[in-house]
């Protein structure tokens, strides 16, 4: 954590701060990233073949229960000192007049939990199935479905609101992510591999427009020998730490 100083002072510095999560953060509050090892009656499929289009169009009922499980563990998460952290900090940056973004890969919720806002969600949410019909889309707060796949009024397959391979990322949460790299002159990476692209290349945007970047994860990644600071360790105990300090 000897790297924490700088990051403050930058942070004291900045105008326009921009942080992007990915699952090592959620993870903390007990929600498997998607590369975890599948449990029961899951473990002898791969994520990846679950999360396609072509799957839930092959076995609907078969997707659409493994995202409403899910679903049903998120309901029963709660932010960790993380998601506070960030969200101490998103109001400290508005108490001084500093733009402060957050670009999440995550789609529980729990950023929106802790009391962050207008929170870009790049890969969608799991708290909204969208009708593959008519394309309405409701919020689904309760416990688990009834039937497999959950019907629309309209009679059509309802699936859950999140961007599946093959699919293309939001455009207006993508086009408000790159805007927001492209101004920012502080960027954090924040419990994300640095593997998945779009997501990826924000922090290469950031940087090429002269933005200094800090890294906070457990373990080096791809990106970690190009950001100013890296900091290994989870971001529960760092980030309130760095918020701490601010004070």
């Amino acid at each position: 954590m000897t790297t924490l100083p700088p990051i403050i002072e930058a942070l004291r510095e900045a105008k326009a701060i921009a942080v992007l999560t990915g699952a090592g953060v959620s993870k903390e509050s007990g929600i498997p990233t998607f590369r975890d090892a599948m449990e029961g009656l899951w473990a002898k499929y791969d994520p990846a073949e679950l999360a396609t289009p072509e799957a839930f169009a092959r076995d609907p009922e078969k997707v659409s229960r493994w995202y409403d499980e899910r679903r049903v563990r998120c309901s029963a998460a709660r932010p960790n000192p993380g998601h506070r952290a960030l969200a101490d900090l998103q109001a400290w940056c508005g108490e001084r007049g500093k733009s402060f973004t957050l670009i999440t890969q995550n789609i529980d919720r729990l950023h929106q939990a802790a009391g962050s806002h207008d929170v870009i969600e790049l890969h969608g949410t799991i708290w909204v199935w969208r009708c593959t019909l008519c394309g309405d889309e409701q919020e689904e707060r309760g416990g688990p479905f009834e039937r497999y796949p959950p019907l629309c009024a309209c009679g059509g397959f309802r699936r859950p609101a999140v961007v599946w391979f093959g699919e293309m990322l939001p455009e207006q949460a993508l086009r408000r992510a790159f805007d927001t790299a492209e101004a920012s002159d502080l960027f954090f990476s924040i419990g994300t591999s640095g593997l998945v692209t779009p997501a990826a290349d924000l922090i290469h945007i950031a940087a090429r427009r002269g933005a200094r970047t800090a890294e906070i994860n457990m373990e080096p990644t791809s990106i970690t020998g190009l950001t100013d600071w890296a900091i290994h360790a989870p971001a529960g105990e760092a980030l309130p730490r760095l918020a701490a300090a601010l004070v």
